[in-house]
């Protein structure tokens, strides 16, 4: 008989001994009760910042010199992985194919369960290999229970012997349980230490809270070195539809004291760039002038502005 692993021992997998009796309490009690147990949530993340941190600045080299970041994740893993990297574009206005999610059983499982591709430790090669890995980019296998064939399988693929070294990428596995620490292709472990759920093995919650929280500082944190952001303004938005259009108004009003409509006026003149518009009013100068500006700083709004020297790759 061909039996499935025990995974008993899996930290997200154990019951919760404050959630037994969750099937008789009322619904101001089960509130209460995930509400409190999310607590767990913001302590794993300040228990891990200091690997998250290290991550970060490992894979911060390669990204700026053109890499990639990739998420590789099943289920409810793949799913957070392929949102933070579809919300990027819109957010930072980086190119799709720099930040890439996927997802055990291709895009149609992003809306229908398909938990059997999870098993097959090879699922991911085929897309690994049509992106041409370099060392430049960064492999992150997302697997909250840390032993999920398809994502450790897809750092395995990234560490083989007979990839030379210019093709294998930094590596890392996020992950909420401590049996990840021993995937051997791993670069990086982060263990997120959310503990048992409030319902046993339901990972979308403390878990997937958690992994949501740490692939946002992961992408957040290198947005804003790659100069997608001045101040905390994102102003590496483009102005493609009715509410980012009045956001990038804002942002031109907040950074020049514009009025509303001027901002708009600017804005069209700058083809919906909010850096490009906030140049061409500061400096005096035309639409085209910013740009040129924008590019040999790097996209980096304050070195076009002078008010800081250029930014040093990687510093």
């Amino acid at each position: 008989m061909n039996l499935p692993p025990d995974r008993c021992n899996v930290a997200t997998e154990k019951r919760n001994p404050r959630t037994m009796d969750l099937h008789a309490l009322s619904v101001e009690e089960i509130a209460r009760v995930i509400n409190r147990e999310d607590r767990d949530v913001i302590l794993a993340l300040k228990r891990a910042s200091k690997r998250l941190t290290r991550l970060i600045s490992a894979i911060e080299p390669g990204f700026l010199s053109g890499g990639r970041l990739i998420y590789v994740g099943a289920g409810t893993s793949g799913r957070l992985g392929v949102l933070d990297a579809s919300e990027a574009p819109p957010t930072f206005c980086v190119p799709s194919d720099r930040i890439v999610g996927i997802i055990a059983g291709g895009d149609a499982a992003l809306r229908k369960s398909s938990e059997g591709a999870e098993d097959d430790p090879r699922g991911a090669w085929t897309e690994l290999d049509t992106l041409s890995l370099t060392d430049r980019d960064a492999v992150i296998a997302i697997a909250a229970g840390g032993t999920t064939p398809y994502a450790l399988g897809a750092l395995d693929f990234c560490k083989q012997e007979s990839r030379p070294a210019s093709q294998r990428s930094l590596t890392a596995i996020l992950t909420c349980s401590d049996l990840a620490a021993a995937a051997p292709s791993a670069d990086h472990v982060i263990v997120l230490k959310t503990g048992p759920e409030v319902l046993t093995g339901s990972t979308r919650m403390k878990a997937g809270t958690a992994t949501k929280l740490a692939l946002n500082t992961i992408s957040t944190t290198l947005m804003v070195r790659s100069g997608r952001v001045y101040q905390n303004l994102m102003v590496d938005v483009r102005a493609t539809n009715a509410k980012l259009r009045d956001r990038a108004a804002r942002i031109v009003a907040t950074l020049t004291g514009l009025s509303r409509d001027e901002c708009f006026t600017l804005l069209d003149r700058a083809a919906g760039s909010a850096k490009a518009a906030v140049l061409t009013h500061r400096l005096g100068i035309d639409p085209a002038e910013a740009q040129h500006r924008l590019d040999a700083a790097n996209g980096w709004l304050d070195v076009a502005l002078g008010e800081r020297d250029a930014v040093i790759e990687g510093g």
